[in-house]
């Protein structure tokens, strides 16, 4: 199934890169010809939605490869690296549409509204498609920001088409800059939501939706363990997040703790963070607590991990670990 939807990100990836790529050198040539700012932003815009797609077509392919011993967890981050990329030149690219529409508004310039109407319509119904393409799959940071950039493109490409229509009805060239300026700012705000939640995701940062002290608190309701400490969860990807904790078990003074029990206590330990969080990755790492001895018990002195990078097999495919 991983596989397979892979392999449809790929192909709708290719069809927008195409598309895109006609419609940039369209956008520019006419927005020249036309001597709108708005036309010539959209351009831009495109271009840069063109390096999005280049970026997470190739994001894709990392992802779609297995690990390795040098690349244990696979290339899972390349599409949030792809993603992060992508919104720091979107961000200089609005700063420089910004700078331009200011200038001109103090210099305007005559454009053609008709030429600036038809080419815009043209990318609404490309952007759009493509954006309704791409929804599907949009749960993953990487295409979110593709999917993002398509639809700012469709309502700013719709925008250009009012806007053209209001320049030819009332004959003010300020019409299109100030176009330029609301599209500048509309790529601004889409641009660093992605950088703030892929600079968290490469940071090691606790994914957004999780709260640190809930997972804690799922963890300590198990029968059997005292205590959580040592809590670390992070992402692997946009949607795959890893735990790892070191767990007091209590033992009780009477008696020791069989290997048997401690395992039945990893198990609780890891359905309780799969079945609330979905964190499939697990680290867990047991401490003894009113044991005399461990000879039973498979937890420290030591402090050796009990069933070490434990995985969740609930239908998910970790791309060639070991288990």
């Amino acid at each position: 199934m991983v596989a397979s939807n892979n392999r449809t990100m790929q192909r709708i990836l290719q069809l927008s890169l195409a598309a895109t790529f006609c419609y940039v050198v369209a956008t520019l040539v006419f927005g020249l010809r036309a001597r709108s700012l708005a036309l010539i932003s959209e351009a831009g815009h495109n271009a840069s939605d063109m390096l999005a797609i280049l970026l997470s077509f190739v994001a894709v392919y990392f992802q779609s490869r297995p690990a390795t011993d040098r690349k244990t967890f696979g290339y899972q981050r390349a599409g949030v690296l792809a993603a992060f990329v992508n919104a720091l030149t979107l961000i200089v690219l609005a700063l420089w549409i910004a700078v331009s529409a200011v200038h001109r508004l103090y210099a305007p310039v005559t454009v053609e509204p008709r030429l600036m109407m038809m080419v815009a319509a043209a990318g609404v119904v490309m952007n759009g498609a493509i954006a309704a393409l791409l929804w599907k799959f949009s749960g993953d940071v990487n295409i979110r920001s593709v999917f993002l950039h398509m639809l700012g493109d469709t309502l700013s490409t719709a925008a250009v088409i009012a806007g053209g229509a209001m320049i030819l009805f009332s004959h003010l060239q300020w019409i299109d800059p100030v176009l330029s300026l609301l599209i500048a700012g509309m790529i601004l705000w889409s641009s660093w939501g992605i950088v703030r939640e892929t600079l968290n995701i490469l940071l090691e940062g606790t994914p957004k939706n999780l709260a640190l002290e809930e997972i804690r608190g799922a963890m300590a309701a198990v029968t059997g363990v005292a205590d959580v400490h040592d809590l670390h969860v992070w992402s692997l990807g946009s949607n795959s997040h890893a735990l790892a904790s070191h767990v007091t078990i209590e033992c009780g003074e009477d008696r020791e703790m069989s290997v048997a029990e401690c395992a039945g206590i990893l198990e609780k330990i890891k359905d309780a963070v799969w079945d609330r969080f979905h964190i499939a990755h697990t680290t867990i790492q047991f401490e003894t607590r009113g044991c005399e001895t461990t000879h039973g018990c498979s937890a420290p002195p030591e402090l050796e991990p009990v069933g070490a990078h434990g995985h969740h097999h609930h239908g998910h495919d970790h791309h060639g670990h070991s288990h």
